[in-house]
């Protein structure tokens, strides 16, 4: 078989076993709840949805699009960060248009980093934090995330033990899949330490409206200096229920904006025009469908936690996102998160996300992704009872 090098700096993908054991599960006509991947299924507001509907009736909305997004919807990215973070950002210079959150990290990757550049990455992280700069042909140095200890005095250890001096920093708040928050001190933290090493700061920021508890996640643009250091990445994906629609931005540093948009116009012509019409019309629109997902989601997470504590899997609940990073119970620790997340599939027909598939660091812990009704869930401990 042939060797290609960029695939063979890439793992095995971890979650695929527990998808194909899924598959075949389901196949046998067992029923799965399936709290694996972090894909809303609630529907898309029905106000966005009728007007990509209305849009895509017009053919002049058929053609090649704008690689960087149509001025419009560039102008409602940047009247959003107005309205709910109170930041000021140029349309034109400031604000470009992706593909999704993951099209945005990876098409950054690729204009920001050459051989031999090197990235500070979180571990445990979403699986394209670390790839897309492997996939650039760039060095990952992963920096320990636990719950118990401090992530930013640890990204100054690993940074000063590093040479060459990494170039960027990714970080993604509040975080997939361990949950964690900040506030805004620790952004403020993180731009004098980029400006004084001359860093270069990506931040996704997929979660912002998904918080709880009286938590209200702050923005990296808040800081001020920020935009001299890096930038912010948003999907609609969570939000507005439009994970299929692949509808994100990046705002800030004028100079790397350029640098994406010169790769993009390279890679793509941008979404089809409708759905930039109809993401316009989700940023401009009331807040009240983000609300109510925000809400669907706090009440399965109390469900869901509720139910595992009762049953004795001591699990805390998140502060934010849309998922419970969940310990594995003692007992079980020694299989690893791979094989329980495989007993969890087998004996309780749920599946959940391995912890080791998210990095160094996961492998005591399953994401639980909260994408299944409050019914579902209930089913769902009750199958977990019966093994714990």
């Amino acid at each position: 078989m042939r060797e290609f090098p960029t695939i063979k700096r890439l793992p095995p993908y971890v979650f695929g076993i527990v998808n194909e054991l899924k598959l075949q599960a389901r196949r046998r006509g067992e029923d799965i709840i399936d709290f694996g991947m972090g894909n809303p299924d609630m529907p898309t507001p029905r106000h966005i949805v009728d007007k990509l509907c209305e849009a895509a009736q017009k053919p002049s909305n058929h053609r090649y699009s704008l690689s960087k997004g149509i001025p419009k919807l560039r102008q409602a990215i940047t009247d959003w960060y107005q309205r709910n973070f109170q930041v000021e950002l140029d349309p034109e210079t400031e604000a470009i248009a992706t593909i999704g959150s993951k099209e945005g990290i990876s098409n950054l990757a690729l204009a920001l980093i050459g051989p031999g550049d090197s990235v500070l990455v979180p571990t445990p992280t979403y699986p394209i934090h670390t790839y897309a700069f492997i996939l650039a042909n760039g060095d990952v140095v992963q920096v320990p995330l636990g719950k118990d200890g401090d992530f930013f005095q640890a990204l100054l250890e690993t940074f000063n033990r590093t040479l060459p001096r990494p170039k960027a920093i990714i970080i993604n708040f509040p975080h997939n899949p361990t949950t964690a928050v900040v506030e805004i001190e620790f952004f403020e933290k993180i731009v004098a330490f980029a400006k004084e090493h001359d860093l270069i700061v990506i931040h996704d920021f997929a979660y912002a409206d998904l918080v709880f508890d009286d938590y209200k996640a702050p923005s990296f643009m808040q800081v001020p200096g920020a935009k001299d250091v890096g930038v912010e990445l948003f999907t609609l994906s969570k939000s507005y229920n439009m994970p299929g629609w692949r509808v994100g931005f990046v705002v800030g540093n004028k100079d790397i904006i350029h640098a994406l948009a010169r790769v993009k116009s390279y890679q793509d012509y941008g979404m089809f025009q409708p759905i930039q019409i109809a993401g316009i019309i989700a940023l401009n629109g009331p807040r009240d469908c983000v609300e109510e997902i925000r809400q669907t989601y706090l009440s399965r997470r109390d469900v869901l936690c509720e139910g595992l504590n009762r049953i004795g899997w001591k699990v805390e609940p998140p502060k934010a996102t849309m998922f419970v990073w969940a310990e594995i119970p003692d007992a079980y620790k020694k299989m690893g998160s791979l094989e329980f997340s495989k007993l969890l599939l087998d004996k309780a027909k749920i599946a959940v996300s391995p912890g080791i598939g998210f990095g160094d660091g996961g492998d005591h812990f399953v994401r639980i992704a909260l994408v299944e009704n409050e019914h579902r869930i209930r089913q769902a401990i009750r199958g977990i009872r019966e093994i714990l």
